[in-house]
């Protein structure tokens, strides 16, 4: 049995910079990926489907400075974001939230970002076995080293410490969980992939010249039914863009209210349409005069054929047992916003935070670094989620209509929500009520204290 100090499952972002982290503090420090074949890139690698865009203050949260990432993983800087209702609108040119980066954003090239990731940590000592699955783990704290993973090849790992970073779908974080909960408790009463987690389904698609905008992300909200189901356009480079959308797993029409009220639904359909018809709906909706031969599908683009579908973490986030020298990080911990669907950033981040405490032994400071770090941004992300719960189209053009007001009469305080009118008042109050609710740690959902070690 090979053994290592640290061993990691998962090479995506999480995963990969756990090594790096570690391997930078002198640690023996191994990736275990299962690997996928893409389009986009030579070799095998994580499995990297996302619409990959990057904020501003994001990118002090990730602790990567833009500069680092080459030149041909950032596609295009964006100056702004439009979110788009059934008939109101708003432009968002800031996040209002201080940064170090000087545009709102980027878009970037995600199988390319996690390469990158890949080959910096190698560089500083990582090893990765790709084109292996991790069947299970065994923990036994009595003895050295403490966790032994067995993979598909039939090999097996020895590890003194085990990072968890297998994504939304927690394949083997869930199993690893169990051992440490009481009473027949199941960390899939929390994180179960196919109750709590949305789907996601993109398109690489080529925008007509005179209607590609390389400078805005753009959000449809109210336009199809689900907590948190919206579309998207990210645009990328030389008039590419990924058209998509996000909508909860096992959704059915009956489950809608009222169906009418939604542009993107139509009279005769019987179930909830597919990704790819709701995208053609959209593209119908927002660019009339256009057909879908207009929006050609980029084949060399994307998972195959220039698509692809991936789960996103819609719960909130988990505490560690780093008693038993476990961390778990990423998307397999739930830090992917179930609003607004980026966590590339706090993946990085609380992979980072976990490699490099593993490496020097104080893996049990792990819960309190990651809230620190990250906990402003995944406490906004809870309560932003939580407050459009059970939202209907026309609450979209409300406060859309009263967030261009709040741009006009100052901002998006108290003042400006004052000088407003009552939507934006109450939907400040909402979520500065909602935020505090969760505040002192109620974000999280399974405590490090109610692990048995």
């Amino acid at each position: 049995m090979d053994r290592v100090d640290v061993a990691t499952v998962g090479g995506g972002p999480a995963g990969t910079s756990a090594a790096w982290a570690a391997a930078r503090e002198g640690a023996d420090a191994l990736v275990v990926e299962k690997g996928v074949p893409r389009a986009d890139r030579d070799r095998i690698g994580p499995d990297s489907t996302d619409a990959a865009g990057m904020l501003d203050y994001w990118v002090d949260i990730m602790d990567v400075s833009p500069e680092a990432i080459p030149d041909d993983v950032i596609l295009s800087v964006l100056d702004g974001a439009e979110f788009i209702g059934p008939t109101e609108s708003v432009t968002l040119e800031e996040t209002g939230i201080d940064s170090s980066y000087d545009h709102f954003g980027f878009a970037f090239h995600r199988a390319k970002f996690d390469d990158w990731l890949r080959d910096r940590a190698e560089e500083a000592g990582g090893t990765y076995r790709v084109g292996t699955s991790v069947d299970g783990v065994e923990t036994d704290l009595s003895e050295s080293p403490r966790h032994t993973l067995r993979l598909a090849d039939g090999d097996e790992i020895g590890a003194d410490y085990l990072i968890l970073a297998d994504g939304p779908q927690r394949t083997v974080t869930a199993g690893v969980l169990d051992q440490f909960l009481p009473g027949g408790r199941s960390a899939s009463d929390y994180v179960a992939p196919n109750e709590a987690n949305h789907i996601a389904y993109q398109e690489h698609r080529k925008i007509p010249e005179e209607l590609f905008d390389p400078a805005y992300i753009k959000f449809w909200w109210g336009l199809i039914p689900g907590h948190t189901a919206y579309p998207w356009i990210f645009p990328n480079d030389d008039n590419v863009a990924r058209v998509g959308l996000t909508m909860p797993i096992g959704m059915d029409l009956d489950d809608v209210a009222n169906p009418e009220g939604y542009d993107l639904l139509e009279p005769d359909d019987e179930r909830i349409p597919s990704g790819a018809v709701y995208l053609r709906r959209l593209l119908e909706r927002e660019y009339p005069g256009y057909d879908l031969d207009d929006f050609p599908l980029v084949e060399d683009r994307g998972k195959q054929d220039g698509t692809e579908a991936y789960p996103i973490s819609s719960t909130r986030p988990i505490d560690s047992p780093t008693g038993a020298g476990v961390a778990v990080v990423g998307g397999a911990m739930g830090t992917t916003s179930a609003f607004h669907e980026g966590g590339d950033h706090v993946a990085v981040r609380t992979g980072k935070i976990a490699g490099e405490l593993a490496a020097n032994d104080q893996l049990l400071k792990y819960n309190g670094r990651w809230k620190r770090a990250i906990g402003d941004e995944i406490l906004r992300n809870v309560a932003f989620a939580e407050i459009v719960r059970g939202w209907e189209p026309d609450d979209w053009d409300r406060v859309f209509a009263a967030t261009r007001q709040m741009q006009r009469k100052g901002g998006y305080d108290w003042g400006g929500a004052l000088r407003s009118g009552a939507t934006a008042l109450r939907v400040l109050a909402d979520y500065k009520w909602t935020k505090r609710g969760f505040s002192d740690g109620k974000h999280v959902q399974l405590r490090q204290d109610e692990y048995t070690v």
